[in-house]
């Protein structure tokens, strides 16, 4: 199981996991699929709307218009989804895959940029399409295609790194959610909360714990004059809860 270690500004190591050739292999066959629906849905509309077969001037209209319609969603699919959903594809999202830098830290727009324009050469080159890619991630030791290598990025598990994190608490039965804007955190978030809030535990770092909560607060909006552990700690109780049951976030 390859992985990378993170450093992070609060002195703070972390180990993820990186998203296995299988898991992208996924992704991107569910991209595809998306892709291709979209192809047949514009194609059904517009050779319906023009009348296809009716003159070869509305036959040579449509296809542009189909040219046109595609061919611009299926060149920036992948740029746009990743710049707008935070290193995730439609596709990445289903498998619990996401990009990021080396370091940790969510890639620029211009990292974004490298991996598009070498998706080319990563997948697009006739022929061996694909396998440039495929070869690169294997030999590589870090999941990294020829644009990650470029751009500094590479692609990590979710789930996984929410799995290695600390067990859910025990919650007593009845239990009463403090604050519901828990369920604003995604999984990793948490897991990332538990690791830090362990190593503060060790080192005796209240800082580091004031650093935590202060995130957590803004990240979710919750205003609150409980202390930091008890209120990480009731932030840790409510996602569990809500994750179990349901929330209307």
């Amino acid at each position: 199981m390859a992985t990378i270690r993170v450093h992070t500004a609060q002195n703070v190591t972390l180990e993820y996991e990186v998203a296995s050739l299988g898991d992208r292999l996924v992704a991107a066959i569910i991209d595809n699929i998306i892709l291709v629906a979209w192809l047949i849905a514009c194609a059904l509309v517009v050779f319906n709307v023009l009348k296809l077969g009716r003159g070869n001037a509305g036959n040579t209209v449509a296809v542009v218009v189909l040219g046109v319609l595609v061919g611009i969603p299926y060149v920036f699919y992948n740029l746009v989804c990743e710049v707008f959903l935070n290193g995730q594809s439609i596709g990445k999202k289903a498998r619990d895959i996401r990009v990021v830098r080396l370091d940790g830290t969510a890639p620029r727009l211009g990292d974004y940029l490298l991996r598009w324009l070498l998706r080319i050469v990563d997948t697009g080159l006739p022929v061996v399409g694909g396998f440039v890619a495929m070869i690169t991630i294997l030999l590589n030791g870090k999941g990294q295609r020829l644009g990650d290598l470029a751009a500094g990025t590479t692609v990590i598990k979710l789930r996984r790194l929410a799995s290695q994190s600390a067990e859910l608490p025990v919650l007593p039965a009845g239990y009463q959610v403090v604050f519901p804007q828990a369920a604003l955190l995604a999984d990793h978030d948490l897991a990332l909360v538990r690791q830090l809030m362990q190593q503060a535990a060790v080192r005796e770092d209240y800082g580091l714990l004031n650093e935590v909560a202060n995130k957590v607060k803004a990240l979710t909006g919750i205003q609150t004059t409980l202390p930091d552990d008890p209120f990480l700690k009731t932030v840790l109780r409510d996602h569990a809860h809500l994750a179990t049951h349901g929330s209307g976030y």
